[in-house]
This record gives structure tokens, sequence and C-alpha cells, in this order.
């Protein structure tokens, strides 16, 4: 349990990792944003595919010497405008993400098997890690975040309409083609910097499980948004901070916390849907 929880020096450890501390706030929120229609359109395979091919890019940036953040972004937008384009119906969508999620892994594996750098590289692009968050990277995260936001906010109405109900959406002349691929473009933007922190492996703990969660407790298209956001600062804020106190890698922090606000969502929402089951009952 020492090498878990260890809080020595801690305070000094939370003023060294500020900038991964800020990262892991702004990811926890464009992440519970986007999460909220990851779900809704049913693409929570979608996005461990995207995850895979962004890995591979990120190991070539890595072999290639052009940078993890240049690699993971080509990678991750190809994987994007690729489902985008090509999978618009779901069944075809999965089977493409299906195609993407080994040949990613394979690639990526390759490019880290040739990589001679430190291995600490490697492996945290699968697991994440919290020390490698430096000004410039943060920079570049807070930029793509800001495009990310942006972007959702200009397209958030049409897009929720398409993801209700597409064919009503299209039928009132909603452009449902060209928001999908708008919407691949900003999670493939997205999925790229979540690469980084909490590793290709683990992404849907940050893209999908906050948002999950909150569906358990609502179907307001106002409050779902504002829980996903809560619960994806929470567990990535959370599991950095809880990183810090020991030497295993952020992911199965972030992990654990994101999967405990999940059940006890779900535990909540089961209750409730219970006392109303019961309560109808009564009133028969």
């Amino acid at each position: 349990m020492n090498s878990l929880f260890d809080f020595t020096d801690f305070g000094a450890l939370v003023a060294l990792e500020q900038n991964s501390i800020i990262a892991g706030a702004v990811l926890g929120l464009i992440g519970g944003l986007i999460g909220v229609f990851v779900m809704t359109r049913d693409m929570a395979f979608a996005v461990h595919g995207i995850s895979e091919l962004t890995f591979a890019g990120a190991s070539a940036g890595l072999l290639l010497g052009v940078g993890v953040t240049t690699g993971s972004l080509v990678g991750s937008l190809v994987a994007a405008l690729i489902v985008g384009v090509l999978g618009v119906r779901a069944r075809d969508r999965n089977s493409i993400t299906a195609v993407l999620m080994p040949f990613g892994l394979g690639l990526g594996i390759l490019c880290l098997a040739l990589y001679s750098g430190r291995a600490a590289n490697k492996f945290g692009l699968l697991t994440g890690q919290i020390v490698a968050i430096d000004a410039p990277q943060l920079g570049s995260l807070l930029v793509i975040a800001g495009i990310v936001l942006v972007g959702l906010g200009v397209v958030w109405r049409p897009l929720m309409f398409a993801s209700v109900d597409a064919d009503v959406a299209i039928a009132r002349g909603v452009p449902a083609r060209t928001l999908s691929i708008v919407f691949m473009l900003l999670l493939g933007l997205t999925v790229a910097v979540s690469v980084q922190i909490v590793g290709a492996l683990l992404v849907l703990s940050i893209l999908v499980t906050p948002a999950a969660a909150a569906l358990q407790l609502s179907s307001s298209p106002v409050v779902v948004p504002v829980l996903g956001v809560v619960f994806g600062v929470v567990s990535m804020v959370g599991g950095i901070l809880l990183a810090l106190g020991g030497s295993v890698p952020i992911s199965p922090y972030v992990t654990t916390i994101s999967f405990l606000i999940y059940l006890v969502c779900r535990v909540v929402g089961w209750a409730r849907s219970r006392r109303g089951r019961d309560g109808r009952i009564v009133e028969a």
C-alpha cells in the first residue's frame, strides 16, 4: 500500500505538477462534454478504435522524432475522418472500428519496438503519465481544447438534434452527414490529447464513463453535460493527485475513480427506477 499511497512531500509535488493538474482539469472538461455525444450517438467503440490509431501516430512521432503531439494528432484525425466518412451507419462504423483497432495497435507496437529511447516514453503512451506535461505541451493542449469547445458550441444544438433523431433532423434540413464528420474531427482532437495523459488503452475512462454515469442520473440536455464535466474533472484531477503520492502510473487511479462514480450513479439510478415502479404499483 505504501507504493500506492505515499504522500511524503505531497505539497511540493503538487506545486511541481501544476501543469499536469491544469491539463487534467481541461481534459475532464472537454471529455465530459464530448462524451455526451459519444453516448448519444452510440460511439463508445469508435472512441477505442480512434485511440488505437492515435497510439500508432504517437508512436510513429516518437520514432521519427517529430513529436508525440504531432504524431497523435495526425493519427487521430486520420482515424476520425475514416470513421466519419465511411461509417455513416452503426454497422459500418463498428466494422471499420474493428479493422482500425488491431491495425493501429500493431503499428504502434512496431514503432515502439524500433524506438531506442527511454522505456518510460513507450509505457506512457499506453498507460498515461503525468510528469511529461511541460509548458509547451500544456499550451498545445489548451489550444486544442479551445478549438474543441468552440466547435462544440457552434454545432451543439443541431448535433444534439441529429444525434437524438437523425431521420427527423434530416427531414428538417439538418446537414447530418456534415455534422457527423465535424463531430468526428472534434472527437479525434480530444482523443489525441487524452492519449498523452491517460494512455491509449484507457482513454474510454474519460471520454465515455463520466457521460455514461451522468446518464444514469438524468436525461436532461442541460444536467447531463454538467454532471459529465463534474465527473470528468473529479476523475482526472483526483487521479493525478493520487498518482503524485505513488510510483504507479496515473491511469489506474483515474479509471478507478471514474468507475466508482459510475457504479454509485448506476445504483442511484436503479434505486430511483425501482421506487418509481413501486409507486406506480401502489397507485394502481
